[in-house]
């Protein structure tokens, strides 16, 4: 009778040691969590060897009969360490054809890269005619002959890893562009190329997808070899079972798969390391945040570990060695802090790592008779209680005052990135795993208690061996003629179904995420995410088992497997270049550079601008993120960017204004092109008015905030942008604007100008009323590709002295330098009231509520995105639940009576903590950036802050074009959060300082 196939082997290889288990999930339930047989020994130069020698050893200690393994799944860092130490002899270079025509070109490829990886990547790049429209309609079909001259030039350069990303390729199933432009390349330079489509890699996101593309592209042909590498042993020691590889979510990829993605494992191992911690927990039910400290042999991983057993995620965007995607990555720091740390005497100081021994522990350490003092070696000899190596090496021959300062030491780093990742003061439980944490004290600052389970040291392997099977669906779909229900219901099919394929039991696969995203401006079109996961499949193993990966011909620049060695940081001289190095400034005492009221914007005036405009937005505007990447290109390349105070306007200077309208989901993959620009040239070949002679933003929120600097720049119509804009945070409609509100004018907003970037342009002379120019502009916007660039006909400095929202730029760089100053001293829990300092004092604005986003509802109407986001209170000072709801952008926020709310949903009595037009902001609890409304997520941790508007809105009129009526909640009455204080101007505060 054969055995039966129920057991797991969980391998992790990392730089320092290959740790081992098998798992019987029958039993993991009991007081061995079913844990059968354990092993860790050092990295072996051929990490074959390693492996091989953990399941040897296993199987012997357990007497476990070969036929029963169901599946073997390793989780390594070999792929992100080649990443992370710029190890250029393991990526390949990679050239980039973006199918996009005009638009991204202010974007280029690994723009915002560090510069040492992008010289060592980034080969060749070219955009090239392809692309399509948010509903899936051409921007320009490919040009065979284009992409057949691109090839020639790729082949010149001897480059044999090419990404394809076109615009809205994830939802590109007829035109099947990059696939068809994939077909082309390697038609002609043959199968010996690896060529990407991004649409494989990650999901929308033009630039974070392509970044994850070009890292995948780089690292695929050093993944073939070592994936070959991890499965020769499986195929010698006889194993009829499929090898898996652990992905960033924690779930499991085919050997097949991760050679093909293998960008999808790079951050498996601070995962594994904190999903095999929650399965060690056992049957404790864990009710609070526990810090996990993963101490290897050569790095320290810390994340934490929400009560929910789950890794707490980064944001909306993640990033790995300085470069930006759009993975879901758990939220983790790393230290060179590790068992194989070097110790020595640096300037009579006693200093431990970053550098290590690595996998080299066993024969350089001191206490196998090697000559490196190590942090091992300190341990043993400050713990009676340690039996490594040959205690009698260390003790009593290492001084013991050396032995005081390596402990203060090590407990300095734990402590210090402890502190890193906390959010809130209070202490944390910490958990310790990984074979290094015999390093760490039982005792540290920040920790209520340190917790090192059984089996602590192999929490990687056991997190690899009860790995699960997901996929993933996001996908933009019609809801013309299916209801949302309707179509989620059969996208959550084609989720089960993919997880299913990959390898899952079907009867335990579950939807375990959704989300949608009606689109702005797009006629009946929704954004749909739908993730599955489920349990391994035991009875498919032999599905899953073909071992064999290695392509025929792989780059001789990349055949050496990575067996080499531990992968270990290089110096600085290896890799620092000087526009690598981080913005190094002391928060308190920068001076912006205001000359003759004149205010010269920095990088890092920018950095702070940007994430202030955000924040303005109270949820809509769009992400500045690829506008700011333009301003900084502007500034790198030379070109200059300059504010000038309202304040010191002439009255008949002529203000212009200038601005994208479209829908934010199309901002995130359709980036810029020359709309703007366009825009503003179409309008002044036909406007007799004369130029203007300033620039003025639309709104500060959002990435319109930044269109007056990329406008007024030098490299583009070289006039100062006023420090002020027509909103004062974020509306949806042109007609919710200050000149409006004063209706000193009969029309505002004609003549206009409107440019999509591709060729196509509109001018309107004049209209009966403002709410026209709206109703226009959003009809042609469906045929204009849903994102357009926009340019009003200028008006006086006199009228724009009394209509502006002044100093709004200055309020922005004040809220952003808050939050960097928060970031930098490491108390992100206090940053909401550090945001409400800076724009006028608890007077002026307050926190409003902090929790998690409980619920989320979207709904599309007349353009745009209806909804509401429910958070509930996480701490006993933020009870219950409170309800946003928003229009494109937030537009109240209001408490739930507990019990609920009545079946209208519409009660007078509702607790209003505040309403337009007050400003109600959301803020990532973890790193203090706005969230905007197509964020909004279940899970995210939140705080909510209200502003009090500009009195440009507290008139009547104001309230009646920007307040709850506008919006439809008449039943609703403004009260203003408090009182207004005008924002100090950095002009006025700086001016001849700098």
């Amino acid at each position: 009778m054969p055995a039966l196939r129920n057991l797991r082997i969980g391998v992790d290889v990392g730089g320092t040691n290959t740790d081992g288990v098998i798992i019987d999930p029958t039993r993991s339930q009991e007081a061995d969590r079913g844990i059968l047989a354990w092993h860790k020994a050092p990295t072996t130069t051929n990490p074959s060897h390693g492996i091989s020698n953990a399941i040897t050893t296993m199987f012997k200690s357990a007497a476990v009969d070969p036929n029963s393994i169901a599946s073997v799944t390793i989780g390594t860092t070999h792929f992100v360490n080649a990443v992370v130490t710029r190890n250029s002899s393991l990526l390949s270079r990679v050239a980039v054809l973006r199918l996009s025509g005009p638009f991204s070109k202010h974007a280029p490829p690994c723009v915002d890269w560090p510069a040492s990886l992008r010289k060592i990547i980034l080969g060749h790049h070219a955009l090239i005619k392809g692309g399509l429209e948010v509903d899936g309609s051409l921007i320009a079909n490919i040009q065979e002959q284009e992409i057949v001259d691109q090839c020639k030039i790729i082949k010149e350069k001897n480059i044999r890893s090419i990404v394809v990303n076109g615009v809205f390729s994830p939802i590109d199933t007829v035109e099947r562009q990059e696939e068809r432009a994939a077909e082309i390349i390697k038609r002609e330079l043959g199968n010996q190329v690896d060529v990407v489509i991004s649409k494989s890699v990650a999901n929308l996101g033009f630039l974070e997808r392509e970044n994850a593309a070009i890292l995948n592209a780089s690292i695929l042909s050093f993944a073939r070899k070592t994936i070959a590498s991890f499965q020769d042993p499986i195929k010698k020691l006889g194993l009829n079972c499929p090898v898996f590889i652990t992905q960033n979510d924690g779930t499991i990829l085919s050997g097949e798969a991760a050679s093909q993605l293998p960008i999808r494992t790079f951050s498996s191992g601070p995962t594994n390391s904190m999903r095999g911690a929650a399965f060690l927990m056992g049957k404790e039910k864990n009710t609070e945040a526990i810090m996990v400290i993963d101490i290897g042999g050569t790095t320290t991983d810390v994340g934490l570990l929400l009560a929910n057993g789950f890794p707490r995620q980064q944001a909306a965007y993640s990033e790995l060695s300085g470069v930006r995607m759009n993975f879901a990555y758990p939220d983790v720091k790393s230290i060179g802090l590790g068992g194989g740390s070097l110790v020595r005497t640096v300037d009579d100081k006693l200093r431990v790592g970053p550098e290590s021994v690595g996998y080299k522990l066993p024969e350089k350490a001191l206490v196998f008779g090697g000559d490196v003092p190590t942090a091992t070696d300190y341990m043993v000899a400050s713990s009676a209680k340690l039996d490594i190596g040959d205690p009698g090496k260390v003790r009593g021959k290492l001084e013991d005052k050396d032995i005081e300062d390596f402990k203060s030491e090590t407990r300095y780093m734990l402590e210090r990135i402890i502190d890193t990742m906390k959010t809130a003061p209070e202490d944390l439980p910490v958990l310790l795993v990984g074979g290094g944490a015999v390093i760490a004290p039982d005792v540290l600052k920040g920790a209520s208690r340190v917790i090192k389970p059984e089996w602590s040291g192999v929490a990687n392997a056991i997190g690899a061996a009860m790995a699960r099977v997901s996929a993933v669906v996001d996908t933009v779909k019609s809801t013309e003629k299916q209801t949302t229900k309707e179509i989620l219901a059969e996208i959550s099919e084609e989720a089960k179904q993919k997880t299913i394929e990959a390898g899952a039991r079907p009867e335990s696969v579950q939807i375990v995420e959704v989300e949608d995203l009606p689109l702005q401006y797009v006629a009946n079109k929704t954004r749909f995410i739908v993730r599955a996961a489920g349990d391994f499949d035991f009875s498919r193993s032999d599905d899953f088992a073909d071992l064999n990966v290695t392509k025929e011909v792989d780059d001789a620049a990349t055949n050496k497997v990575a067996a080499e060695g531990a992968v270990t940081a290089p110096s600085e001289d290896e890799t620092a270049t000087e526009s690598d190095a981080p913005l190094d400034i002391d928060i308190a005492k920068y001076v912006p550079r205001v000359v003759n009221r004149e205010w010269w914007v920095s990088e890092v005036d920018l950095d702070w601008i940007t994430i202030g405009c955000y924040i303005l937005g109270t949820g809509g505007g769009g992400s500045p993120y690829s506008t700011m990447l333009r301003v900084r290109g502007i500034l790198r390349s030379g070109g200059t960017v300059r504010v000038t105070s309202p304040d010191d306007l002439k009255d008949d200077d002529r203000v212009g204004c200038g601005g994208g309208a479209g829908s934010p989901t199309v901002g995130i993959e359709k980036l810029s092109a020359d709309e703007m620009m366009d825009a503003q040239n179409h309008l002044y070949d036909l406007f007799k008015g004369g130029a203007a002679t300033h620039i003025i933003p639309l709104e500060i929120g959002g990435s319109n905030g930044l269109q007056g600097l990329v406008l007024g720049s030098s490299q583009n119509m070289n006039i100062p942008c006023v420090d002020g804009d027509w909103m004062g945070r974020a509306y949806p409609t042109k007609w919710q604007t200050t000149p409006v509100v004063f209706g000193e004018r009969e029309i505002i907003f004609a003549p206009v100008a409107v440019a999509d970037g591709n060729g196509n342009t509109l001018y309107m002379g004049s209209a009966t009323s403002d709410l026209k120019v709206e109703q226009v502009i959003r009809a042609a916007l469906s045929q204009m590709g849903s994102a357009v660039g926009t340019a009003d006909a200028p008006v006086t400095g006199e009228e724009t002295k009394r209509w502006a929202v002044e100093h709004t730029i200055s309020l922005s760089w004040r809220i952003g330098r808050e939050v960097a100053r928060a970031r930098m001293e490491n108390r992100i829990d206090d940053v909401a009231d550090s945001i409400i300092d800076a724009v006028g004092g608890a007077d002026t604005g307050r926190v409003l509520f902090k929790g998690k986003i409980v619920g989320v509802e979207r709904k599309l109407y007349m353009g745009h995105v209806y909804g509401e986001v429910i958070i509930e209170g996480t701490d006993a000072t933020y009870s219950g639940k409170v309800k946003i709801p928003f229009k494109n952008e937030n537009i109240a926020a209001i408490r739930i009576p507990e019990g609920g709310e009545s079946k209208t949903g519409k009660e007078k009595n509702e607790d209003v903590l505040a309403i337009v037009p007050d400003l109600v902001s959301v803020i990532d609890a973890q790193n203090g950036e706005a969230i905007g409304t197509p964020e909004y997520r279940y899970g995210l941790l939140v705080q909510v802050l209200g502003f009090t508007a500009s009195e440009r809105w507290t008139s009547k009129r104001g309230i009646e074009l920007g307040g709850p009526k506008a919006f439809g909640l008449d039943h609703l009455e403004y009260k203003p959060l408090g009182k207004f204080v005008k924002p100090i101007s950095v002009i006025d505060e700086y001016d001849g300082k700098a």
